[in-house]
């Protein structure tokens, strides 16, 4: 879900997977980045793909994207025997802003498919359309998850490891609780949830740096993958 930062997850996975320090070196992976449908915000396609408090984007990937890459005839004739892991420790999704909501949401709703979840600049605010059927649940999007309904506090922990992000300037840092669209606050909070839940999680506040800051992606991303990957040997 991070398209733009490709060249990074990319380059951090290749000098990871042949690390000579065995507490760095990870396992070899398939990185899949999945462009969204375009536009930005509510009734955007991106938003309805993205912002969407269900198990749609999981179901999307799972039963559509990933055969459509088993099935491609390159990447067949290349490697005929590619295979994914059923096992769900062993499926990551990684997004910013929008796609780090999704990113969650993905695991939240079905983990059973996907446990490890990293967020940059989590879009954990109010950007459901407001005409979704899923509103009747979750009336404030992905802000619910830190709101008063307490989604993460009241559900029952889940098998997850995850990392959130927030910039010290990320968008909204200035608004009131009252707009539902104050990323730091929401941020801090989705943090202090799952840490009080007792999830694997691990934060990180990046100061006098912005939404989706690049230098952030630059300065941690390779210790995040290290960190997300902890106790995984592949299969």
């Amino acid at each position: 879900m991070v398209p733009g930062h490709l060249p990074l997850v990319r380059n951090a996975l290749d000098n990871l997977t042949i690390s000579k320090d065995a507490n760095r070196r990870l396992p070899a992976f398939i990185a899949i980045a999945v462009e969204n449908g375009g536009n930005d915000g509510k009734k955007s396609e991106r938003g309805l793909e993205y912002d969407t408090m269900s198990d749609r984007l999981a179901r999307f990937i799972n039963d559509e994207v990933l055969p459509a890459v088993l099935d491609n005839a390159e990447i067949k004739a290349a490697y005929p025997h590619l295979a994914f892991t059923k096992n769900p420790w062993g499926h990551a999704v990684m997004g910013c802003s929008s796609g780090g909501a999704a990113a969650l949401s993905m695991g939240w709703f079905r983990p059973d498919l996907f446990r490890r979840i990293v967020a940059y600049s989590g879009t954990f605010v109010a950007q459901q359309d407001d005409d979704a059927p899923e509103q009747a649940q979750t009336p404030h999007g992905a802000w619910d998850y830190h709101s008063e309904l307490k989604l993460i506090e009241k559900s029952e922990k889940k098998p997850l490891r995850i990392f959130t992000h927030v910039s010290e300037n990320d968008n909204g840092a200035d608004k009131p609780e009252s707009s539902y669209h104050n990323w730091v606050m929401a941020g801090r909070r989705t943090s202090a949830a799952l840490t009080a839940k007792g999830y694997h999680h691990r934060f990180v506040f990046s100061k006098a740096t912005k939404h989706c800051d690049g230098r952030v992606f630059n300065q941690t991303l390779a210790d995040t993958l290290v960190w997300l990957w902890h106790g995984y040997h592949g299969e």
